[in-house]
This record gives structure tokens, sequence and C-alpha cells, in this order.
């Protein structure tokens, strides 16, 4: 029991420690949020492009789609189990797609979480014309780039129908366009992180991700059923900001945790030096001195 509070307490601080140190880094990292314009004002061609927020809107579970292996899947066969990262793209996207997944597996690739393990990834093709064979090919590039045992059984590779897609973007707030004379989809880039029920927790922007943010996010859609002693004295010192779709600090937060540490490490010395008796402290503060009383006495 006295280790497993030291620990606690050892990681309330480190986690203070943590909260402190980041501020300055956070203070500048802070940037407008890249949210959609009003469409009256995009330019032609883009006036259905743009990523608009559902914050704790449900993604349909009974939305069909089949899977990597073409097999028949519904979307709520995924909920339930961990938090999860969404991310809508099509397989044969000539830049931004690609940009995007590969921005999600370097960010995947530094967290110690394992996707299969403590969440899971749903790449879902807003192309209904692609094939469970793309989506295979793809799935087999992104798992070998990241290279995490087990990661198969967790990030998904899925395509499906043009019904279930719109239903999916719609709810995701997910808007693109598809250009007929290219041949391809004008679309924006972000990533989704849900609740384990398929609840949209948080929405990323870009096309790459801070590893820092996305493992807070996570925790944060679990419930904290994921993650430490650590992440949580961070999240209660870190507020996500749905406008950059970034953490930022809460200062009252930090110096309440600050004041508090260093209360709880000055009470702990104060007992420790109470406890000790005055021989103790000369004895280890003059340890020569005892050792020859030592000898005179035997």
């Amino acid at each position: 029991m006295r280790s497993k509070t030291r620990s606690k307490i050892g990681g309330l601080i480190v986690g203070v420690i943590a909260c402190m140190f980041a501020l300055p880094a956070c203070g500048q990292g802070i940037t407008p949020g890249p949210l959609s314009p009003p469409a009256n004002v995009r330019p032609p061609g883009l006036k259905n492009v743009g990523i608009e927020q559902h914050l704790n809107e449900q993604i349909p579970p009974g939305l069909a789609f089949r899977d990597e292996n073409g097999n028949a899947v519904k979307l709520g066969d995924y909920f339930g189990k961990r938090p999860m990262i969404l991310n809508l793209v099509y397989y044969q996207c000539p830049m931004l797609c690609g940009e995007v997944l590969t921005g999600l597996e370097s960010a995947m690739r530094v967290l110690k979480f394992d996707a299969g393990k403590e969440f899971d990834v749903l790449t879902v093709s807003f192309d209904p014309k692609e094939t469970p064979e793309m989506a295979a090919a793809k799935k087999a590039e992104y798992l070998k780039r990241y290279g995490r045992p087990g990661a198969a059984a967790g990030w998904h590779f899925l395509t499906g129908p043009a019904a279930s897609i719109d239903a999916l973007t719609k709810a995701a707030g997910f808007q693109y366009q598809y250009d007929p004379k290219s041949g391809q989809f004008a679309h924006s880039t972000a990533i989704m992180v849900l609740t384990p029920e398929g609840k949209i927790a948080q929405y990323y922007y870009g096309v790459e991700f801070a590893p820092k943010d996305l493992r807070l996010g996570l925790i944060q859609a679990s419930q904290n059923k994921i993650g430490t002693v650590v992440d949580q004295v961070l999240l209660y010192c870190y507020h996500y900001d749905p406008d950059t779709g970034k953490y930022g600090a809460i200062i009252s937060r930090v110096l309440q945790l600050a004041a508090g540490a260093t209360v709880l490490i000055l009470g702990t010395f104060l007992i420790v030096m109470f406890r000790m008796s005055p021989t103790t402290i000369a004895e280890r503060k003059y340890p020569a001195t005892n050792d020859r009383r030592r000898t005179t006495n035997d």
C-alpha cells in the first residue's frame, strides 16, 4: 500500500512539473483554428467543402460497409470496446489523403498506446466506387509502416455504398465535392476522436497531428480508462479547444496544482523530521563521531 501511495504521489508531482514546463510551449503553439468559412464566401468549386464540427454527435452504428477482406460489417461492430480515431479519405487520392494517413501513422508511432489494444482506428473511403481490394492494399502499406504487433486487429479500412457514406459524412460534418473534370474529390483534412460508444469527442485538423494532443484526446474519450496518473493531471491542467483542435493550458489549475504539490512536499518533509529522534539526526549529521563513541564503549 505504501509503495502504491508513493507512486501516486510521485506521479502527481511529475504531472505538475510537466504542466509547468509545458506552459511556454503551449502559449507559443496555439493558432487560430482552421474552421470552415460559411459556404457563401467559399471559392467556386469549394462551396460544399469543409468541416462542420458535430461534437457529441452519435455516429450511426447501423451503417453498412465492407472491411478490407470484403466482409459485410456495420460501424456498430467496432463500438463499445475502446476509443477510436475516425478518418475519412479515398484510397486513390493523389495527394491529401496519403498525407493525412502518413501524418496519422507518424503520430500513432510516437504514442506508447497500441492500435488494437488501447484504441482502434477506422479509416473509411468516401468514394463509393472503391473496393475492398483497394482498402486491403492501403492497409498493408500503413501497417508495414506502423510496425506494431496486433495492429491489424485494431486498424480497419472500410469501403461502402453511397447511402452509408453520405450518412457517415453528414454525421461527422465532413463536407466534400466531386470534380467530374479531374475525376477527383475536393475535401478538407481532419481526423476525429470518438468515444467507445461512437460519439464524436474531438477534431484534429491538417495533415500532421501532435502526439501529445492525440494521446490526451484518446484518454479523455475513454473517460480515463487508459493512461496514467500523470495523464490525469495533465488533463486537469489542459483543456481541449474546439476552435483550434488543440489542448491549451489552464493557468489557474496549473498554479493550484503547483501550490498543492509544494504544500505536500513541505508537509512530507516536516513529518519525516518530526518522527526522527534527536539521536538519529545526530548520527546522520556526525557519523564519524558516533562510530568513535561505539568503538570506545566496546
